[in-house]
């Protein structure tokens, strides 16, 4: 049995979904959390609920007593960790939430590993954390330069598990997520805003000139590096990207070229808190859970394009803002 918190969130509910399928009995919990359209959580939710083999509590990560209940109710084997708070400019609005949630919520599930005895544990951490090292990034840099709360609240919850490995012998899978996107994806980031904007012919704001390049993954490649991250390893940071970087730009012309709309661009000021360009070095992962990624950023987005035409009447009333002030 696995315990995956986040599980209405992206990655989260991809991966629980895959889980499922492949009949695993899942344990999800999420807050439901309005840091983006709460619709498009409890969508994803509904079709987790349509499989026997899922159960479901309502519940936050911060929350240590509630999870100590849970823990008690279900013998977990291994926990998958994607509750998260997620976005480097809203850390610059409300810096406390990111702590509480990225690097308490993990401190919480450490103890109940070791109180209940679950010898593995699965976190989502970022690429974030690379901030101003040299291309392609490597999990061996230092990362001690976070340009965010955000990549600082990631960074206390990988130096608490190697803490809890050392000290409780639990194994632990950190993986550093790059730019993932796909169906059912985020409707904050950039890509989805950018496929919405377009398909509704709505102004397209990009931050900078569009020249920022970024290691984009499909959704299924990081599901696939989460799952096999299953795997015993002792305490281990690994990239969850495919060696690549696209052009913001690069990507809007595949959008326009699959929706076959011209997009109407909007230009602002490049955010002092995000990277010029990032690139993931995946040969650790590749060497260790025999992770590749198999899905390019053209494949990529003709599926997430298509995707979105198909379920076009649903997602016109998702929102791309922010919503939880």
């Amino acid at each position: 049995m696995i315990f995956i918190p986040g599980c209405a969130g992206f990655i989260g509910f991809s991966t629980t979904l895959t889980l499922l399928e492949q009949g695993n009995t899942c344990v999800g919990i999420d807050n439901l959390n309005r840091y983006y359209d709460v619709k498009m959580k409890q969508k994803r939710l509904s079709i987790l609920k349509g499989y026997k083999n899922f159960i479901f509590y309502e519940a936050d990560v911060e929350n240590f007593d509630t999870l100590k209940l849970i823990f008690q109710l279900h013998r977990f084997d291994s926990i998958i960790n994607l509750a998260a708070r997620a976005g480097v400019r809203y850390s610059m609005q409300n810096p406390f939430v990111y702590l509480s949630t990225n690097t308490l919520g993990a401190l919480n599930l450490f103890e109940l590993a070791k109180h209940f005895g679950v010898e593995k544990v699965v976190l989502a951490s970022t690429s974030s954390l690379y901030a101003g090292e040299p291309l392609p990034f490597r999990e061996d840099y230092p990362v001690n330069k976070p340009l965010s709360v955000y990549a600082a609240s990631k960074k206390a919850m990988e130096a608490i598990a190697y803490s809890y490995y050392q000290l409780y012998g639990i194994d632990v899978t950190m993986l550093r997520y790059f730019t993932v996107y796909g169906p059912y994806g985020r409707p904050d980031m950039s890509i989805f805003r950018f496929i919405k904007w377009i398909y509704e012919e709505e102004p397209v704001v990009i931050f900078g000139d569009g020249s920022q390049s970024r290691d984009f993954t499909y959704i299924d490649d990081a599901v696939d590096a989460t799952i096999k991250g299953l795997k015993k390893v002792g305490c281990e940071a690994f990239n969850v990207g495919a060696n690549t970087s696209y052009s913001l730009n690069y990507i809007i012309s595949l959008i326009e070229q699959n929706l076959g709309k011209k997009a109407k661009i909007v230009h602002k000021e490049f955010h002092k808190a995000d990277v010029l360009a990032t690139r993931a070095d995946f040969s650790k992962i590749n060497s260790l859970l025999g992770f590749k990624p198999k899905v390019t950023i053209e494949e990529g987005i003709k599926r997430l394009c298509d995707w979105y035409v198909e379920n076009a009447s649903f997602l016109k009333d998702i929102s791309t803002k922010e919503q939880d002030r």
